[in-house]
């Protein structure tokens, strides 16, 4: 796909990883519409054309789509890239705490691939995961659960969706601490790294363009984490 005059919506496009990908996509000349659930000025900072919802409300969720393209025209990208990451053991993992990260992190971009794909027009679908998926990390399991589902829903969406629409997904390593973490160089345990550097979030941006304007790849996850996944 050539990327020129392309309309891409970007979830948690504001902020962090989600605004490497907003402004990477926007140098590729296309069109982004950045969602933001709080982050209204970073949005606002990045152009004219932004949206906000509540992807915690299933509601809000529902209408994202339509009302992107209402407003701004059909969409021929999603970028799943909101997502929330909490600490959580399994003797902490109640039902509540659970679905508290399963709604924006699975059922989310369940619900926001669904509806694009009512758009019934040709279209190129990233999803954002994590290079945990590949381990087993007994301190976020909502978490994990979420990630992993996610993995397995891009290889689902990518058969269900063919040929029209590719659905690739890309999985970060560590890349940037939490906020509240931001001055502590200890903020993530990285473990060993084949390559003996961290990703930065232009390397995350760059690999969506890459997925994207590619036609030949579909239901790919894309570890970008200087070989981190191999380690376990």
């Amino acid at each position: 796909m050539d990327l020129n005059g392309k309309r891409a919506l970007v979830t948690g496009g504001a902020v962090r990883i989600g605004r490497a990908i907003s402004e990477a996509l926007a140098d590729a000349g296309a069109e982004v519409i950045v969602h933001f659930r709080s982050s209204e000025k970073a949005a606002k900072a990045l152009g004219p054309n932004v949206i906000q919802a509540d992807l915690d409300d299933p509601a809000q969720c529902e209408n994202l789509i339509q009302k992107a393209s209402e407003r701004f025209g059909p969409l021929d990208i999603l970028v799943n890239n909101a997502a929330v990451f909490h600490q959580c053991s399994l003797r902490e993992s109640t039902q509540e705490a659970v679905l508290k990260e399963l709604q924006p992190n699975l059922f989310a971009p369940l619900t926001l691939i669904r509806e694009f794909a009512k758009q019934k027009r040709p279209g190129k679908i990233i999803n954002l995961l994590d290079r945990r998926i590949t381990s087993h990390d007994t301190a976020y399991v909502p978490y994990m659960l979420s990630k992993k589902s996610l993995e397995e829903l891009t290889k689902l969406a990518a058969l269900e969706l063919a040929p029209e629409t590719t659905v690739n997904a890309i999985a970060p390593g560590a890349v940037l601490p939490p906020p509240d973490k931001k001055d502590d160089t200890t903020w993530e345990p990285a473990g060993v790294i084949p390559l003996d550097k961290r990703p930065a979030p232009k390397d995350i941006a760059n690999a969506v363009v890459y997925l994207l304007e590619t036609d030949i790849i579909t239901g790919q996850t894309l570890f970008i984490d200087g070989g981190q996944h191999l380690t376990g």
